[in-house]
């Protein structure tokens, strides 16, 4: 099994980062793959925001209505096949497609069960996002996480593939200097290199299984 306190500093980052709120509101017909990169961090972090304030259950911790959330206004704005297939390494490629949808099914329900109770922190907190400076269809967006008595700074790495209709999406994120998926890749690799792309679906389940009992 990974290291736990690892394992949970970069979970927790990457969910602080994807999940945190923002304060840009645009009309509701304005849609996020029509938005530049900065204006879509804000607005999807916004649209998040709202949606958790607006539901008590997720602000009580329950894990379904967390995930139906992660579903609907997250995971449309991320790559995450790409995340997880940087993070698994070259063992991905060689992976199934039943394979690969499991690997992502655990990781993220272990991501929302562990960090579940941060949802009743949301309301505290904002995003301040910070003009973007480069051009082409790879960006850093910058941002600072506001709430405490230090912010916390949080980067999102996107990509716009050519001619697509997905527009800009998240596929590594940055915090204070950290690439999270790179965190990641690091507590996957002994599991990998000893028991495969099975051993880590395994170990997966077995955190998510001692979560649940909790």
């Amino acid at each position: 099994m990974m290291n736990r306190r690892s394992l949970n500093k970069s979970l927790g980052a990457l969910a602080g980062a994807v999940l945190a709120g923002g304060a840009l509101t645009l009309p509701a017909s304005v849609l996020a793959a029509d938005l530049g990169p900065q204006a879509m961090v804000e607005k999807v972090a916004g649209d998040i925001l709202s949606a958790i304030k607006a539901d008590k259950s997720v602000q009580g911790g329950d894990v379904n209505r967390i995930m139906a959330l992660v579903d609907s206004r997250v995971m449309p704005h991320v790559n995450f096949e790409r995340m997880m297939g940087t993070a698994v390494g070259p063992a991905w490629r060689q992976a199934t497609p039943a394979q690969k949808k499991q690997v992502q099914d655990e990781f993220k329900k272990l991501l929302v069960r562990t960090y579940a109770g941060a949802f009743k922190l949301a309301g505290n907190r904002s995003l301040k996002v910070l003009p973007v400076r480069a051009t082409g269809n790879d960006v850093l967006v910058r941002s600072e996480l506001m709430g405490s008595s230090t912010p916390a700074k949080i980067d999102y790495r996107l990509e716009k593939a050519p001619n697509s209709a997905l527009g800009w999406r998240v596929y590594n994120i940055v915090v204070e200097g950290s690439w999270q998926v790179n965190s990641c890749q690091q507590q996957f690799a002994p599991i990998v290199r000893a028991k495969g792309i099975n051993g880590l679906i395994a170990s997966l389940q077995q955190q998510n299984r001692e979560l649940a009992g909790k």
